[in-house]
């Protein structure tokens, strides 16, 4: 199955750090996937620190540099209640960039201990790239 990212998850993934954007770009070659968000501007940033989508206000998100060092990635066709899928889904993205020697975060374990269940704030789109991306 061929798989490829719309217009608009494009221009997103195209905000982003490189690294980012080559894990992704080989990510959708495997599963069917939409970048909802890569740079934040001020008022989107502090909008979603308000909705409680963030732990951060302008300008100390990672999705606030340029290039972004974040990204919000979810399983197309996409399902909020499907946590399953999204930790499926958190397994293909961490292998592909561990294939490429690239380290990210996932909002799923924050804390990257491999435990699930003890994270205060859990935002299961989110990927970000540690220090440079590359290990």
């Amino acid at each position: 199955m061929s798989f490829k990212f719309s217009p608009k998850s494009e221009m997103n993934l195209s905000q982003t750090h490189p690294d980012l954007q080559k894990v992704f770009n080989e990510v959708i070659k495997l599963h069917d996937c939409s970048v909802i968000c890569g740079f934040r501007s001020e008022y989107e940033q502090n909008k979603a620190y308000q909705n409680n989508s963030s732990k951060h206000k302008w300008p100390n998100s990672k999705h606030n540099r340029h290039p972004s060092m974040a990204i919000d990635v979810v399983p197309y066709p996409l399902d909020w209640k499907d946590f399953k899928r999204f930790f499926y889904f958190a397994g293909i993205v961490k292998a592909v960039a561990s294939s490429q020697n690239i380290k990210l975060r996932w909002g799923g374990d924050f804390n990257m201990n491999g435990i699930f269940t003890d994270e205060r704030f859990v935002d299961l789109p989110h990927y970000e790239l540690l220090i440079g991306g590359t290990v």
